[in-house]
Parts: structure tokens; sequence; C-alpha cells
């Protein structure tokens, strides 16, 4: 099955989360190995961006696209197992008077 963003096609989760922002993942998250000065002049970009009235809506999409993910992939992501008490274990009260 065929991913499309517009008339983009999405082929890894990297170019979904691209198009769907239309920015690089890696403007927001860094990348490795970059230096001091990468970084400052990637944050600078990244604050450029957003005071941009296009992308005024980019920390809503990035949370709606993140809900949906999470939401998409629940039962992965929850497959919580009820721990089950070892059978015999019991605890002794100790109330009263000592002998």
């Amino acid at each position: 099955m065929r991913t499309y963003i517009g008339q983009q096609q999405a082929i890894s989760a990297e170019d979904f989360v691209e198009l769907a922002l239309g920015t690089p993942v890696e403007l927001w998250l860094g990348a490795e190995g970059e230096t001091d000065e990468e970084r400052a002049a990637r944050l600078d970009a990244a604050r450029d961006i957003l005071a941009d009235p296009e992308f005024s809506n980019l920390p809503d999409d990035v949370a709606r696209i993140a809900a949906e993910v999470i939401e998409a992939h629940a039962p992965e992501l929850f497959n919580v197992v009820p721990l089950v008490r070892p059978a015999g274990f019991r605890r002794i009260s100790r109330k009263g008077a000592a002998a």
C-alpha cells in the first residue's frame, strides 16, 4: 500500500513526518554530531519557521500526528500483562496482644 501526502509519496516513516509537517525532521531534532554553530543555526531557522504564519499551526499538527500514531499503535504500545501473585503467599497479621 502506498501513502501519499499531497502529490508526494511517503516511502518511510521519516518521509511521512517530513511531508506531513512540511519541514525536515532534522530541523527539529538535530543531527548526530552537529557542532554548536550548526545547532544555533538550526534553532534560528526553526524560530523563523515558527514565526511564519504558514506554520502557525505546526505545534498543533505535531500533537495531532503524535496522537494518531499512538492511536494506530496502541495495542503494541500498551501491551500490558497483569502480574499474578504467587499462590500460597499470605501476609500474616500480627495484630493483637503479644504473648
